[in-house]
């Protein structure tokens, strides 16, 4: 364990500032009022401030906000994080200069998003993090949470936060602080999708079995002129620039008075070594009907985050001994209708509940089997039981014939209640889906033009993102060899492609080839982790604060 300067003792520590966490700690807050007694509850956030790392679509079914806090109008009103209200649906399917216009009539109810709300979830998060914060919670941005503290019977009793002021070299600068131990009854883990303690928990417990499925969300912010905005347009797009076997989507939704949240999601099961999401977004936006959409406006926000999209086949067991797993860190996105932070929102509601009434009880360091159970039978779970062959399907069977399954298979749901496939299951993890380099065509991507299409530097500088330059690099190679000596001469090193960062890349230092790792680009979105062909790459959490500083994203 990391020696650390002092502790602190809690009824419960949640790790991650997003919907999840928040709205855990805010129920927390609302059952101990209940019960008449106090729980004493610490928020930890690796960003610099709560909606730093924080980035999503977004449309938001807004009724389990309306459960957790039905007197927040004011969430929905002008003014508010939500404010937007769709108001125009579009689904097209585009070639290199076409779109055809899919009828929404024949879209089912889980494609559907009239009621839902558009607007940014990193402004939503700061909104929730003032109603927490009001009832007592103490949230602390710019800490994150590195290490797990076990028990003497193997159970979780909170974490340690990571120091600050250590140099690249390891030693410790006049500024350096340890590490804090946050000891806590019960610790719920709301990291988002590929969470670093979550997924050193998942191991350690063997909490899943199958694996999980990602994709990579790259997004925009725009501000459009008045004849180009659309209020409470929700513009979703398949085919082109992904072929066939590459399954993805484009969005761009109109919110607020300026804003366009534009962005394209790849699924990292993708093939080809050479594609790059980064590159495929950026060429994506010179198809006619996203060009001039945009033309006249201008770019104000870049960001990239993988989001987990396996749904009920890849979700872990939820609990283990002293805590939980709630939002996408279980892995809760439905695909289909692109949301996840509804179920976020579902599921910190429901292990807050499951806490309070263990600590009422006197108890702690146990499993929350009523939080496993509210998910098995309740909302989440007939959320996500409907759409559960989405993502096989069309993994399996490629955009046009397996997305036409799926939308069947969806149908079939919803007039008959069942499924003819029954339960298909994920057969592979995305980076066992990448060929050869030899098997694989080589990809070429169009110069960007600094108008509608940018390079990666200009996009980064959107994000700002910023670290500590004189720290440990955060992002390890369990085998420095590995890059230059396999992944380079049997994958081209797709590390240089599926990045959206530009962190890794192969220079030419005095003759010789070296893999480099540009740390301090490092949006956080977990890709190397996911997509590297050799699972060499680990990351961790930087000093805390570190990584982008989203503002509306």
């Amino acid at each position: 364990m990391s020696a650390a300067a002092d502790s602190m003792a809690y009824d419960v520590v949640i790790v991650g500032g997003g919907p999840a966490g928040l709205s855990a700690a805010i129920r927390l807050k609302q059952c101990a009022s209940s019960a008449g007694r106090e729980i004493s509850v610490c928020l930890l956030e690796k960003g610099s401030e709560i909606g730093a790392h924080i980035l999503s679509g977004a449309i938001i079914d807004p009724e389990p906000l309306r459960t957790l806090l039905p007197d927040w109008p004011e969430c929905f009103s002008a003014g508010g994080p939500l404010e937007t209200e769709v108001a125009e649906e579009r689904l097209l399917y585009l070639t290199r200069n076409a779109a055809l216009a899919l009828p929404q009539m024949l879209l089912p109810k889980a494609m559907q998003n009239h009621g839902m709300r558009i607007g940014s979830l990193g402004r939503l998060c700061r909104a929730l993090a003032e109603k927490a914060e009001a009832l007592g919670v103490e949230i602390y941005p710019g800490f994150a949470a590195v290490e797990i503290l076990y028990g003497a019977a193997g159970e979780v009793t909170g974490v340690v936060t990571g120091a600050f002021g250590i140099a690249k070299d390891g030693h410790h600068k006049p500024s350096y602080t340890p590490g804090l131990q946050i000891e806590a009854k019960y610790t719920l883990l709301a990291e988002g999708a590929r969470g670093f303690l979550s997924e050193a928990l998942i191991e350690r417990y063997g909490l899943r079995e199958g694996p999980q499925k990602y994709g990579i969300g790259i997004k925009e912010l725009w501000e459009l002129p008045p004849e180009k905005h659309r209020k409470g347009l929700a513009l979703h797009t398949l085919g082109w620039p992904l072929d066939n076997k590459t399954s993805g989507g484009m969005f761009a939704y109109h919110w607020g008075e300026a804003y366009c949240a534009l962005g394209l999601v790849v699924h990292l099961d993708y093939e080809n070594p050479y594609l790059s999401p980064f590159s495929e977004f950026q060429r994506a936006k010179s198809h006619p009907v996203i060009r001039h959409m945009l033309e006249g406006g201008r770019r104000v926000g870049y960001g990239a985050r993988a989001i987990a999209e396996g749904g009920l086949q890849s979700l872990p067991e939820l609990v283990f001994p002293g805590g939980a797993l709630i939002g996408c860190a279980a892995g809760f996105l439905n695909l289909p209708r692109l949301k996840g932070s509804h179920n976020a929102i579902r599921s910190g509601m429901a292990a807050a509940e499951a806490v309070a009434d263990a600590l009422v009880e006197g108890r702690q360091g146990d499993r929350l089997s009523h939080y496993a159970s509210a998910v098995a039978h309740g909302a989440i779970t007939a959320d996500l039981k409907p759409v559960r062959n989405v993502k096989p399907l069309w993994s399996r069977f490629g955009t046009l014939f397996g997305v036409a399954l799926a939308g069947f298979d969806l149908w079939s749901h919803q007039l008959f209640g069942g499924s003819l496939f029954g339960t298909l299951s994920h057969t592979k993890a995305d980076w066992q889906s990448l060929r050869d380099a030899k098997d694989a065509a080589p990809l070429h991507y169009p110069k960007p033009d600094g108008v509608i299409s940018f390079d990666i530097a200009s996009s980064l500088y959107c994000s700002g993102t910023d670290h500590e330059a004189d720290q440990p690099v955060h992002l390890k190679l369990a085998d420095p060899g590995v890059p230059l000596g396999v992944n380079l001469p049997r994958y081209g090193e797709p590390a240089q492609r599926y990045c959206p960062a530009g962190v890794y890349e192969i220079v030419d230092i005095e003759g010789a080839a070296q893999f480099q790792i540009n740390a301090a680009n490092c949006l956080h979105c977990k890709t190397c982790e996911i997509k590297d062909p050799s699972q060499n790459i680990r990351f961790a959490p930087p000093e805390g604060g570190g990584g982008p500083n989203y503002a509306d994203m």
